[in-house]
């Protein structure tokens, strides 16, 4: 099947030839039909299908005929992040270039003045997030009565990240007899009740499976004994897979700015995108990911949805992500428009129920990847990225393993704590000649090991434990032995006390004088 059979109009054909399509995909094959027909649409399919084009193309060809007003948009697209908003946004600029549409972009870490501008002279498609578009309707900015046809994308996003009570807030400020459109890779029973409440006799379409990994990837898990060893492990694949660009995927926001700094400082070209990086440092990230500036970027799930990058080679998961679902989304990011992709996935023994569950979700098992299982990584991350870290290496290697957290906060809490443990020792030392001053017999009766054969004992997670009141018992200093202070041994004269007669007569005399 080509675009032609499709019905579309020419002008949105000849704007898919310029991109270099030439057969749409099956979730387009199947879905823009029902779309021109008017007919509400629930999607499923799994990333990188060319979800966004089988609902822009036909809205494209939709709105061409109408007029927009002045603050009532005629379509509304919401998505979950800024990025894949202004990745739609895009895809109507690049596929309806030979039609006169209108097109307003709302999303958080822009001013709301030049936002409003837009709608004020009236906008044929609204793209938003759910968060910004809400306080545009308190400022009544914009009102929703006008729009004829709502797409909600990444439903399954959406609920994860709480966007739900939003959506349906934004869906009653809608008029009942518009189209709705939702896609999502998952479906889970919160969106299938969303489906109910919001769709009326949708047109099913479902090309995979759902939670299913696209089959163009090559998975594989790679074994890791220790978490500090991961980083080693990265830059090995990193150097022998003939990488030519990729995604690692961290779970944390501290762990994506900690990776990217180690990769910096190893010479790697890297960058790093999550939640808490201003706009305009993302955008700038991203495209510099896209044109080829960066090699490298090291990314929290925002950047796992949605978002089309074409030619990602590999995935990278430093950490496997807390929801089965997500690793779907993450792996999806590489493999896209029938190209080939490679995933790769680091597990510690504490990462194995995360595995587990994701195998579970998959029915199937991913191979084990072997990193030349004769050579272990040469050193742990801490050393090459604290030299300071060398001169504790041998004392703190047992709770290195023990801990298997590289941050930089537990490196600096392990130094701490080995500078407290020598400390304790030296004090220590100092208190054992005073007690054997003070209390002889009592120290040749019960002998103290010698100090410098104990080793300092260590909580949990590799900290030193703090020394309890009772742990130098046998070394306590009684009293303070033969230095006393010498104001200790002035003498105090004390005020003389009245004999029985005296204050008899003292109280005569007060009695008197009253």
């Amino acid at each position: 099947m080509t675009f032609d059979e499709l019905g579309l109009t020419p002008e949105v054909l000849k704007a898919v030839v310029e991109t270099g399509y030439t057969e749409p995909t099956p979730i387009q094959a199947q879905a823009i039909p029902h779309v021109l027909a008017g007919k509400d649409v629930l999607g499923i399919a799994q990333t990188g299908t060319g979800k966004t084009a089988s609902f822009t193309l036909p809205m494209i060809d939709k709105l061409s005929r109408g007029r927009a007003k002045a603050r009532m948009p005629r379509s509304l697209i919401l998505e979950p992040t800024r990025e894949l908003a202004a990745q739609v946004a895009e895809n109507f600029e690049k596929y309806g270039k030979y039609h006169k549409l209108s097109m307003a972009l709302l999303i958080g870490g822009v001013s709301f003045g030049d936002q409003e501008k837009k709608l004020d002279r009236g906008v044929d498609v609204l793209i938003a997030t759910p968060g910004r578009l809400l306080d545009h309707c308190q400022r009544g900015k914009v009102l929703l009565t006008g729009v004829q046809i709502l797409v909600v994308d990444e439903a399954d996003r959406m609920l994860d990240m709480g966007f739900i009570p939003d959506i349906e807030e934004i869906c009653r400020k809608i008029p009942f007899t518009r189209q709705t459109l939702l896609f999502s890779a998952t479906m889970p029973p919160e969106i299938q009740r969303l489906t109910e409440n919001f769709q009326h006799a949708p047109e099913r379409i479902e090309v995979a499976r759902a939670s299913s990994a696209n089959e163009r990837i090559k998975q594989a898990q790679v074994k890791i004994s220790r978490r500090d060893q991961k980083r080693d492990a990265l830059r090995h694949l990193i150097d022998t897979e003939n990488v030519k660009n990729a995604i690692i995927f961290c779970n944390r926001k501290r762990d994506v700015s900690v990776l990217h700094r180690s990769l910096d400082k190893h010479g790697y070209s890297a960058g790093a995108i999550h939640g808490d990086l201003d706009q305009s440092t993302r955008t700038k990230t991203l495209e510099g990911f896209r044109n080829g500036t960066i090699r490298l970027l090291v990314a929290s799930d925002v950047a796992a949805r949605g978002l089309d990058i074409p030619d990602v080679s590999h995935i990278f998961n430093f950490d496997p992500p807390t929801h089965a679902e997500d690793y779907v989304h993450r792996i999806g990011r590489t493999g896209r428009a029938g190209k080939e992709g490679a995933a790769f996935t680091l597990v510690t023994p504490e990462d194995r129920k995360y595995i587990e569950s994701i195998e579970k979700m998959l029915e199937t098992t991913i191979p084990v990847h072997d990193l030349d299982a004769d050579k272990e990584p040469a050193k742990a991350e801490t050393a090459e990225s604290e030299p300071a870290e060398k001169e504790t290496a041998k004392e703190e290697a047992p709770a290195s393993a023990a801990s298997g957290d590289e941050d930089e906060g537990e490196t600096k809490s392990r130094r701490r704590g080995s500078r407290g443990g020598r400390s304790r020792k030296k004090k220590t030392d100092d208190a054992q000649p005073a007690a054997e001053a003070s209390a002889p017999e009592e120290a040749e009766a019960e002998k103290p090991e010698p100090v410098a054969e104990e080793k300092p004992r260590r909580a949990r997670g590799g900290r030193n434990r703090r020394r309890d009141r009772d742990d130098d018992d046998d070394n306590r200093v009684i009293g303070m032995g033969d230095h006393v202070p010498a104001f200790m041994l002035r003498e105090v004269k004390l005020p003389r006390r009245r004999s029985a007669e005296e204050e008899d007569a003292s109280a005569e005399k007060e009695t008197e004088e009253a």
